[in-house]
């Protein structure tokens, strides 16, 4: 089912995403002109599950394509927490490499949070390290998840200076809703952290101004939710069922998208939305670390 939505509301994070792209690999030449050597990131897959393979292809296509040197390591899914952190260990050591990422999720029998805080939190791209968590918290700089701040950005462009707005979260998850509050916050938005079990929950998302749903329930936020005129980022991205006749179910959002875009001032469509932003700012993160790393000045624009 196609839905139409006019153009002037949806906000394209394809085009957003391709743009950034292109910044950031314009930087580039500028870091290898000054420190002999191309911005390195290194990602590390433990398993064989399909998605995160195409994951891990992608982010390597990606990096390459900006200028930047792509070192990929994978290791079997019989890896112990030995392995995975021993090789975390000599990555964070390799001068070559900049930002580390460690694919997410790992075997069941690995300890995730263990695994990822063993990362040089100057090297953690994926800004998951506790250390990073911290500093975001706290305002100092450090390394912000991918997809929390390419809501930012996108909120951003679209609305200019979002100080004395009122933002809610929907979901609290360690890789979208705490550091998305957190940059909220940051931004000097008035900030709502909620999730499924909030009481009274549609009452609460009517008074925001900004509504960022990261819960992931398929089309949880519905249309009557939304305050006229606010703008709404869906990190959500699901699969329903298959209708009758269709081979797979239609990829969709944690919020009703048309239903929401009758109301709203603008929304990101799934997928095509915030999606693209995530490579796009782990390409960017990796580019701020090398400078950070080098003791250069960070490129202005990202």
């Amino acid at each position: 089912m196609t839905v139409s939505v006019p153009a002037t509301k949806v906000i394209d994070g394809k085009v957003f995403a391709a743009g950034l792209r292109a910044r950031i690999a314009d930087a580039v030449p500028a870091f290898v002109a000054a420190t002999g050597r191309a911005p390195g990131l290194a990602v590390v897959l433990v398993g064989d599950d399909p998605a995160s393979a195409v994951y891990v292809g992608s982010k390597g296509k990606a990096t390459v394509a900006a200028g930047m040197e792509s070192f990929e390591y994978r290791l079997p899914p019989t890896a112990t927490q030995e392995d995975v952190e021993g090789l975390l260990a000599k990555l964070n050591v390799d001068d070559r490499v900049d930002g580390i990422l460690l694919q997410l999720p790992l075997p069941g029998h690995l300890d995730e949070q263990a695994a990822v805080a063993t990362i040089d939190p100057d090297k953690d791209v994926d800004g998951l390290t506790p250390v990073s968590a911290g500093r975001l918290a706290l305002g100092i700089p450090g390394m912000v998840p991918c997809t929390p701040y390419g809501c930012l950005l996108l909120l951003q462009d679209r609305l200019g200076d979002l100080s004395g707005r009122d933002a809610i979260v929907v979901g609290r998850s360690i890789l979208v809703g705490k550091p998305m509050g957190q940059l909220l916050l940051g931004a000097n938005c008035t900030v709502t952290m909620a999730h499924s079990r909030t009481r009274d929950l549609p009452d609460l998302v009517r008074r925001a101004d900004i509504v960022v749903a990261a819960v992931g329930r398929a089309e949880m936020v519905k249309g009557d939710w939304i305050k006229p005129g606010a703008v709404v980022i869906d990190v959500g991205i699901n699969r329903l069922p298959p209708a009758e006749g269709e081979a797979k179910g239609r990829l969709v959002g944690d919020v009703d998208y048309a239903d929401a875009a009758s109301v709203a001032d603008a929304i990101t469509p799934v997928p095509g939305g915030v999606g693209p932003m995530t490579i796009a700012c782990l390409l960017r993160n990796t580019l701020v670390a090398a400078h950070r790393r080098a003791g250069l000045a960070e490129p202005e624009g990202f």
